[in-house]
């Protein structure tokens, strides 16, 4: 499976570019209704040199926000995997959310971020970005099973399908499947208010056996039931969720147990993910089935997307053999 690097997209007025280099963004004419996104630019640090730097501002319910200042970057795209600082903050009615840290006062207004210190020097601007995989709309190759485009559903079984065209959790292959490359494109609702595993839950389960976690877990440290996760046995290399009701990707390629004659595994079950294009899981065991899955065995098995009771959507769904 191809390794495609995930891109940065800015967002200036009305038009979505490609990042490729610093730029002035053209501010827009009005501030979007929401703060929650993702921001990254130049700050100058205690020693006076200037850093790259991004900020995620998750919302958290009853008008309160949370704000994650990355050092070198958005996670992917230059964070140094390291150097994490909170702020918070409160909406109060106002066109401006203001955050505050142990060091910065962050002003919201949803395109920009002024970044002062606690004395109220300015020591930089962030910009709003928007964040895309470089895999969200892959075509199928051409050896593909094309499990679900918008289209027919004869690949599903209890496939439920949105006015707009979009899958809904709860449904399964109606093939087994043994060795495979696997596309995916889903998206989780805005839960704000609600924490854990109640915040916008569903995730693939392959063969019905190894869930790789879907879950709203924007901002989040990432642990081994966050998104990306192999469901309680191991979290991803990095958190490379994007905030929610945005349109996200992985690609899995899993390699099922070995079993010898007797039944006896010989080989246990591997995988490789990249969530948004960027690999979170390096050919890795599994130790068994993960949470509710099936037994093992060595009998192949249909690919499962979960409903949890929350209204995860998917869209683009192929599937190729090996």
């Amino acid at each position: 499976m191809p390794v495609h690097p995930n891109r940065l997209m800015l967002l200036v007025g009305s038009l979505s570019l490609v990042w490729g280099g610093w730029s002035e963004p053209a501010r827009a004419q009005s501030p979007p209704p929401v703060w929650q996104g993702e921001y990254a630019g130049s700050l100058i640090d205690a020693s006076g040199r200037s850093q790259w730097t991004g900020l995620q501002v998750v919302a958290q319910g009853a008008g309160e926000y949370l704000g994650l200042e990355l050092a070198g970057g958005l996670p992917g795209n230059r964070w140094n995997m390291r150097d994490r600082h909170e702020a918070v903050g409160r909406a109060e009615g106002t066109p401006t959310l203001v955050l505050a840290s142990a060091a910065h006062k962050y002003e919201v207004d949803g395109w920009q971020v002024r970044v002062t210190d606690l004395q109220g020097k300015p020591v930089g601007t962030l910009n709003r970005y928007l964040r895309s995989s470089q895999t969200l709309g892959a075509p199928p190759p051409a050896k593909a099973i094309v499990l679900f485009s918008g289209g027919p559903t004869s690949e599903l079984k209890n496939a439920r399908i949105t006015p707009e065209g979009l899958l809904q959790v709860g449904c399964e292959t109606t093939r087994s499947y043994r060795d495979f490359c696997l596309h995916v494109e889903f998206r989780t609702p805005l839960m704000p208010a609600a924490r854990g595993q109640a915040r916008g839950n569903s995730g693939v389960y392959l063969q019905g056996r190894y869930e790789v976690q879907i879950l709203d877990s924007f901002g989040l440290v990432s642990q081994n039931n966050d998104c990306g996760s192999l469901y309680k046995q191991r979290p991803p290399l990095l958190n490379m969720s994007f905030p929610p009701e945005t349109w996200q990707t992985y690609e899995i390629d899993f390699r099922a147990a070995r079993f010898d004659p007797q039944g006896t595994k010989t080989e246990p079950a591997r995988l490789t993910v990249w969530h948004n294009g960027i690999k979170i899981h390096k050919n890795v065991e599994l130790t068994g089935k993960t949470g509710a899955g099936a037994a093992e065995g060595p009998e192949p098995r249909p690919i499962k997307f979960q409903d949890h009771g929350d209204k995860v959507l998917y869209r683009n769904l192929w599937i190729v053999e090996k």
